[in-house]
């Protein structure tokens, strides 16, 4: 039983490290979409007051955002998963070609991590009696074989994210009456970059008020910078 249990454990921390990364994405996405599509509402209600018009720049800065995330997202995961899949191939001929040097070279690699020279050799070799392949993809790759990004996993990760970030300042400036239009978005909006900034800073470990004032602060810039250029605009009649 005790000869499992590094496995195990060892696959835990890798899933639960995955979810975490997968969680940041999220809230990374998330986060995007709020200020993107703030900035661009509150410009556009700048200018103009008419609920069509900002509906229209919304749901169009909101679609060409999610979509950009998205399929910039798969091609840097597709990037990521290829140079993977080529490494593993590496692997695998090099364990056919060259078993000797590959167990003198994982050996290594585990006397590194901290045990001696004896027992990272019986380790090597158990290792990779077992599943050579598998035993040189985590410890020299830091890549689980049956675990590969999946860049249509990220993909809709990115878009999903992205999108109901983005919902928040589009029905914000929309669906109130036209006098309270503004302060309600800076509000709400304000309010979700609060929210988005203390799970990032949860999520990575970091000091929650300095990620939550950074993510406010900017926020608060892009709108504010996006509003003056639309009453500016707005008042030449551009």
């Amino acid at each position: 039983m005790s000869d499992q249990a590094p496995e195990h454990d060892e696959a835990h921390g890798g899933a639960l490290a995955s979810r975490l990364n997968w969680l940041r994405a999220a809230v990374l996405g998330a986060n995007d979409g709020i200020v993107s599509t703030a900035g661009l509402v509150v410009g556009v209600a700048g200018a103009t007051d008419d609920r069509g018009t900002l509906l229209t720049a919304g749901l169009a800065g909101l679609l060409a955002g999610s979509m950009s995330m998205a399929a910039g997202e798969y091609v840097s995961v597709s990037t990521q998963r290829d140079s993977e899949k080529a490494a593993l191939a590496m692997e695998k001929r090099e364990l056919r070609e060259q078993p000797e040097a590959e167990l003198a070279e994982l050996t290594g690699l585990l006397e590194e991590r901290g045990l001696s020279r004896d027992v990272a050799l019986e380790a090597a070799r158990q290792l990779t009696e077992r599943d050579a392949l598998r035993a040189h993809a985590r410890v020299e790759l830091g890549i689980d074989p049956d675990e590969l990004t999946n860049p249509w996993h990220a993909a809709w990760a990115s878009f999903v994210a992205f999108t109901m970030g983005a919902l928040l300042p589009l029905l914000a400036i929309v669906l109130p009456p036209a006098d309270w239009r503004l302060a309600v978005t800076v509000v709400s909006v304000l309010g979700a970059l609060a929210l988005t900034g203390w799970s990032s800073a949860r999520l990575g470990s970091a000091a929650v008020r300095p990620a939550v004032l950074r993510n406010m602060a900017g926020g608060a810039l892009a709108m504010a910078v996006t509003h003056g250029a639309g009453a500016l605009l707005g008042a030449v009649g551009v």
